[in-house]
């Protein structure tokens, strides 16, 4: 309220009175005559403060709760991970270290490290690699990743995994017994919180270009992998890697993404379906969680 002065020495007290009360219920006032207070008129509404927790908003928070009661009724082991770049936060769930297999997800990995090695000099990626990266992230093709794979694992097989590490994967194991082309990327385990790792450093560690790049190709899947993390919904303008496939033990139906402006929040689900489900209930479940957690997320 702005305060005026009063030329009237009738009114003198009382606008002393009012000074003494103001004074009583604590307020902070300078010893100085009426005359010299100044009007003071306060524009600017005091800002709100968003509610968070662990470095998590409040609503996304209550989300969170909502998704873990949601997978008790879901099939299978369910990993997850989601983290809001923008703040620091970030929650794993309790299977978000379990061994997975990895399927498909594991060609983000690949994408990524070609492009880096590409950049480095290391190797010289031709107009048909750059074709087989597009195939390999907008449809999932299978030949694509393994011309890549085959072309540049290097001659002891590891140039791969060891560069997989390096992005955060440490908890990647390639599986043996498979394949006579060990390791190879259609048989390897890691967890949600690898994949989330992973994620991570797409957005963050690699050239602007490349990242771009990657970002842009997981923003324009196919409809094949319209599932999952795209469950955000459209506003949310989601990009992700989604990988599924039939397994030792059964279906394993994975996703790994991005969601909201600037990419702000990334999220890696696992989900191993141990033989009581099919590939569409997987995918139904990886598609709610992405959706509970972000559909209309301000």
């Amino acid at each position: 309220m702005a305060v005026f002065p009063f030329r009237r020495r009738a009114l003198l007290s009382f606008a002393v009175a009012a000074v003494s009360a103001v004074t009583a219920c604590g307020g902070a006032l300078r010893t100085e005559s009426a005359a010299q207070v100044s009007p003071v008129v306060d524009s600017q509404p005091a800002r709100q403060q968003p509610c968070m927790v662990n470095g998590l908003s409040c609503d996304l928070r209550m989300r969170i709760t909502t998704v873990d009661n949601y997978l008790r009724t879901r099939p299978g082991v369910v990993g997850y991970v989601v983290r809001d770049r923008v703040s620091g936060g970030s929650y794993a769930n309790g299977n978000a270290n379990a061994p997975i297999w990895t399927a498909s997800t594991i060609k983000l990995a690949t994408a990524a490290d070609l492009l880096t090695r590409n950049r480095s000099g290391a190797l010289h990626l031709s107009g048909g690699d750059y074709a087989d990266i597009d195939r390999m992230l907008h449809t999932s093709d299978d030949d694509a990743a393994d011309r890549l794979w085959f072309a540049y694992a290097g001659p002891d097989h590891l140039a791969f995994n060891n560069a997989f590490r390096g992005f955060g994967m440490t908890g990647l194991v390639p599986q043996a017994g498979f394949t006579r082309f060990y390791p190879y990327w259609g048989f390897q385990k890691c967890s949600a919180a690898d994949l989330d790792r992973l994620m991570t450093h797409v957005l963050t560690g690699l050239h602007p270009d490349d990242r771009n790049y990657l970002v842009t190709r997981m923003r324009t899947v196919d409809a094949n992998q319209q599932w999952g993390v795209w469950g955000a919904g459209p506003a949310q303008r989601p990009g992700l890697k989604d990988g599924w496939s039939e397994e030792q033990g059964g279906w394993v139906v994975n996703s790994v993404g991005f969601v909201g402006p600037g990419e702000r929040y990334t999220l890696a689900i696992m989900n191993s379906l141990n033989g009581q489900g099919q590939f569409k209930d997987g995918a139904a479940t990886d598609t709610q969680v992405a959706k509970l957690l972000f559909n209309g997320l301000s």
